[in-house]
């Protein structure tokens, strides 16, 4: 047996038609389901219906995995400002926020985060200097970044 070419040339091993991917394989190690909601939904994962996606063993490429994790966008944060000494129980709406694990204030961590839903989070905000300050969002799929999204107000009387 030997391989040709198209045109009747032999192909020998080492000249084998082929590129190294820049998109490795990976296998999937535990069986991997998605939800979806019953109806309209909240968009909460209960209530839903669950499908199993990857069984364990599959051999898929890389990219795939990552087009699954959809980048979380900001639409709101409420109340946009709050007082210095921290504490503002803090609503931030958008879109897939299900994969947002932590929120920054102008670097310094919010507390209490509860992910709601895929559109709603809450956070408590840190203690923080007056004036307007970056709002981070640690992401499954790449942080979001939301520059003078929240602000500090002065403390009255100071």
């Amino acid at each position: 047996m030997g391989l040709y070419r198209q045109d009747g040339t032999r192909i020998t091993r080492a000249g084998f038609p082929a590129a190294t991917l820049d998109d490795p394989p990976v296998r999937v190690t535990e069986d991997v389901y998605v939800t979806e909601p019953y109806g309209r939904g909240d968009g909460r994962p209960e209530g839903s219906k669950r499908f199993l996606l990857y069984q364990a063993g599959t051999v898929t490429l890389r990219s795939t995995i990552d087009r699954l994790f959809t980048a979380a966008t900001v639409a709101t944060i409420s109340p946009a400002t709050g007082p210095a000494e921290g504490g503002s129980i803090i609503t931030i709406n958008g879109a897939h926020l299900d994969g947002v694990s932590a929120v920054t204030f102008g670097g310094a961590a919010g507390t209490d985060l509860q992910v709601r839903s895929a559109t709603e989070l809450t956070v408590k905000s840190p203690p923080g200097q007056a004036g307007a300050v970056t709002v981070e969002l640690a992401d499954d799929s790449d942080p979001i970044t939301l520059a003078d999204g929240f602000t500090y107000e002065a403390p009255a009387g100071g």
